[in-house]
Parts: structure tokens; sequence; C-alpha cells
């Protein structure tokens, strides 16, 4: 049975990391508060970004660019965004696991390798039999534009080359402080937007100043850097969600595991006042039927 010292030395301890969670969760919380207000201004220009080059896409040959070319030789690269550290929730977990389900499905014809972004989804698949062609981390905590540029430009000069003839993304998308969703997209080629339904005749065509050609070669590689650079965002600020919340419950379950603890050691102590107790009386009463 616990005694009286090692229920405090248990209290003292919950206590402690009761202050460690609160402090994680204010962190969280001020970080939260920057990384959503840059998703929510990033949005809609990534939004419109992605609606005019589909536009483009549909209107323009498969042909006129490089990144527009779709090929079918079966290799292909999936891209998994996680975060660099744990204490998160099923944050780390619901990204990996999303990513098995898409190397697991594929056919006996479809080789995937992985661009990883996330110190938790490189340790996962390092110790895996899985192809890892490019690694990023430790970099979310000064996450800028140069690195959504670093990480497409690597896989525009992969896909221009042949190399592989697919990206997929997966990220969790964040939605609220308590909900992040999983997604995957298809990165690479660029995708045309859905074309007319039945009976609405064909797209319209646009006069394309300078040239087609020109318009395609400067925003494809902006358009892909926006993508990758909102995905990134888009994560972290779902990871300091998931971070707020995880620590929230901590701490919660922190006061529940404290306020039972005390109540045992005040049951504890009453329990050890009421045994001296009996022993005294017990005592006195044998000294006076002994002097008696």
């Amino acid at each position: 049975m616990a005694t009286l010292r090692d229920i405090q030395r248990r209290i003292r301890s919950v206590q402690s990391t009761q202050k460690i969670t609160r402090a994680m969760k204010l962190v969280a919380a001020a970080k939260l508060r920057r990384a959503q207000e840059r998703v929510v201004e990033a949005r809609p220009y990534a939004s419109r970004m992605a609606e005019v080059l589909g536009s483009l896409a549909l209107r323009c040959d498969p042909g006129a660019h490089p990144l527009l070319a779709r090929r079918a030789t079966g290799q292909k690269v999936l891209m998994v965004i996680s975060a660099d550290r744990g204490l998160c929730g099923a944050f780390n977990t619901n990204i990996i696991r999303r990513s098995l389900d898409l190397l697991r499905g594929a056919t006996g014809e479809v080789q995937f390798s992985l661009t990883v972004v996330g110190r938790k989804v490189r340790d996962f698949y390092r110790r895996r039999p899985y192809t890892l062609r490019s690694e990023y981390v430790n970099f979310f905590d000064k996450l800028a534009y140069e690195h959504a540029a670093e990480i497409a430009g690597d896989l525009i000069r992969a896909y221009t080359q042949e190399a592989f003839d697919q990206v997929e993304l997966v990220y969790n998308e964040f939605r609220s402080v308590a909900t992040q969703r999983v997604k995957a997209e298809t990165l690479l080629p660029v995708q045309p937007m859905a074309g007319p339904g039945e009976g609405e005749g064909a797209p319209l065509d646009y006069v394309y100043e300078p040239s087609p050609a020109a318009i395609l070669e400067r925003l494809l590689p902006r358009h892909i850097e926006t993508q990758v650079y909102r995905a990134l965002m888009e994560s972290l600020a779902g990871e300091y969600g998931a971070r707020m919340t995880a620590m929230d419950n901590a701490t919660r379950n922190a006061g529940e595991m404290i306020d039972m603890l005390t109540l045992q050691f005040n049951k504890a102590r009453q329990e050890k006042i009421t045994k001296e107790l009996l022993e005294i009386v017990g005592g006195a009463e044998a000294l006076r039927q002994a002097g008696g």
C-alpha cells in the first residue's frame, strides 16, 4: 500500500506535469493565432490560382508545357506532410495512416517514392521498406515561402525530366482548433478544371497576351509553389490546433488525477490518525489495567 510520502510525491509529479501542459497549451494558442491568420490570408489567392490554372489547362494542349504533360510510366511520388514534433494528439497518426493506405492500395504496375516533410513522417518511413527520394525537416518554426519554393522546385525539375508521372500530396487541412481533415490531392500534373456539362457546348477560349506559352511558363511553377506553401501552412495551423486541444485535455486530466490523489491522501492520513488514536487508547487501557 502506498505511504503518505509516496502519494505526496505523486501529487507533486502530476502538478509539475500539469504546469508543463498548461504552458504548452498557451504557447500553441499564441502560435495558432498567427498561423491561422496566414492560412486565411493565403487561401483565396491559392484557390483563385488553382481555378485560373485549371481553366487554362482545360483549354490548352497538354503538350504546351511539361507540367501539363500526362504520362503513364507507373513511377509516382507521394508527398506527405507531418509535424516535426509530437504531443499533438492523432495529428501525425492520421496523416501516416492515410499515406499508408495510398501506398498499400497501389496496383502492381505503380511504384511510389516518397517526399517527406516533417520529422515524424520521416522517422516512420525510415524504418520501413519504402524509397525516400527527399526529406525536409525542422523548418516549421520559421516557415517561409522559400521553403515551399525549394520543395516545389525539386519536384518540378524531376517531373520535367520525366523521373515520374504524378505527384500526390497528403496533408492535414486546418478546419478549426479541434478539427483537422486529412486531404489527398494531385499536385502534378496540373489538373484541368471540370469541363462543361452535357449540352453546354465547348468551353470558351481566351485571347492570350503575350502568348499562351509565356503565360504558362510563368504561372505554372508559381502555381505549384503556391499550392505547396498553402499545404504547409494548413498543416502548421492544424498542428498547433491539435497540440492546443491535446494539451488542454492533458491539463484537465492532470487536474482530475490530482483531485483523486488528494482524496486518497486524505483518506490514508485519516486512517493513520485513527490507527494512532486506537493505539494510544489501547495503551492507556493496558496501563490502567496493569496498575489496578
